[in-house]
């Protein structure tokens, strides 16, 4: 029987016994007869312990789970019994998945990077041809929501002759905000558009925006006079599907700007309520990013939806290739990549950013400590 590689130990900035204290320190505040006295700390406190929880338990099940194969192979080479061995790399195999899956988790360790999210894709430049283009990333999209085993409702869509206009979509499950983000941006398709009878090829262009879904605990003060609330009746396919009512919600922001809608569901009042909720989310990014003075990201479904924004280029003729211009990362298979494998994309993403980000860090220290220097040599020079 052949050797079993070596277990993995957890990379990046994982430290099991760092957070493995500080949920013995939370749990230890969680029993004290005064922590529901402050609800506000105490809510805090059980958020940070649910977060640090589901980043710790995953890694002790796999650890766990390969030193169980481990002595099974032990066993398996004593007794000299090559049956197993089909079922052991089988097993192997699995448990590796799950090492990389865990390791890209390492990645999410922003601010929201745990919660829901919401996705915007608007089409851009390509007319028909743009509108088959959103239809084809909503498909994809959802088909990866699927793979993750997360459900994705659809809060507005606006059809278009040839596909789809635009379309919001909330995404619920652990981190797919965290992991969704890496799709902010322009995509750009290449390909020979079905709708031009001399089969010509043609470039069409989409944006796609993603915020995370807030807990309700984050309050955010909105203030009525600041919004502006329309109603219209929501599109439908017609016949019995026509909708009466004017039960559709557009909300705008007034000082920011920001306008969402809703119109999935019958009531006018579901409709509102997932309509500021989606709004609370946004303004939450929009003065998140003013914060930090990152105003490009939050102002990307303003910016020209065309020709040299893009972030990933998706060819389907002369040749089929999937390009991310952030990473350089390529992908030849592009039906498997339509059909919601992008995790490579996103992996690469991840790390390009936690790299730049290490990267950032370190030189910050670097000019703390030469900045500390030079402070030490002018005290000793006087």
């Amino acid at each position: 029987m052949h050797s079993v590689p070596r277990s993995k130990k957890p990379g990046g900035g994982f430290d099991p016994e760092s957070l493995k204290k500080e949920i013995g320190d939370i749990e230890a505040q969680t029993a004290q007869p005064d922590f529901w006295q402050d609800k506000e700390k105490a809510g805090g406190a059980l958020t940070r312990l649910k977060a640090l929880k589901r980043r710790y338990d995953p890694w002790v099940k796999l650890r766990a789970d390969i030193d169980d194969l481990m002595e099974i192979w032990r066993l398996a080479v004593e007794e000299k019994d090559e049956s197993l061995e089909a079922e052991l790399r089988g097993n192997w195999e699995s448990l590796d998945r799950q090492y990389g899956q865990l390791k890209v988790l390492e990645l999410l360790g922003g601010e929201n990077d745990a919660s829901s999210a919401f996705l915007t894709i608007h089409s851009g430049a390509g007319g028909t041809e743009a509108c088959d283009w959103v239809s084809m990333l909503y498909r994809l999209y959802t088909r990866w929501a699927e793979r993750h085993g997360y459900t994705v409702d659809i809060l507005d869509i606006l059809e278009a002759e040839g596909g789809i206009k635009s379309v919001t979509m909330q995404v619920n499950g652990p981190y797919a905000y965290g992991y969704l983000k890496a799709e902010t941006g322009i995509h750009r398709l290449v390909r020979i558009s079905p709708f031009d009878s001399n089969s010509r090829r043609h470039t069409s262009f989409a944006s796609v925006f993603c915020f995370p879904v807030l807990d309700d605990a984050i309050e955010l003060d909105i203030r009525p006079e600041d919004l502006r609330i329309d109603t219209y009746r929501a599109g439908g396919a017609g016949g019995q599907h026509v909708n009466k009512t004017d039960s559709a919600v557009r909300i705008t922001h007034l000082p920011t700007g920001i306008v969402v809608q809703c119109q999935n569901e019958r009531s006018q009042y579901k409709n509102k309520a997932f309509a500021m909720k989606v709004l609370r989310s946004r303004l939450f990014e929009f003065y998140k990013n003013e914060r930090d003075k990152d105003r490009e990201k939050l102002e990307m479904e303003k910016k020209d939806i065309s020709w040299g924004n893009q972030i990933r280029s998706y060819t389907f003729q002369p040749y089929t290739l999937v390009k991310d211009h952030r990473t350089k990362h390529e992908v030849g298979n592009i039906q498997s990549v339509m059909d919601g494998d992008i995790d490579v994309f996103i992996e690469e993403y991840l790390k390009q950013q936690w790299l730049a980000a290490r990267g950032d860090a370190k030189a910050a220290a670097s000019r703390t400590s030469a900045a500390g220097k030079k402070d030490g040599g002018q005290r000793s020079d006087s």
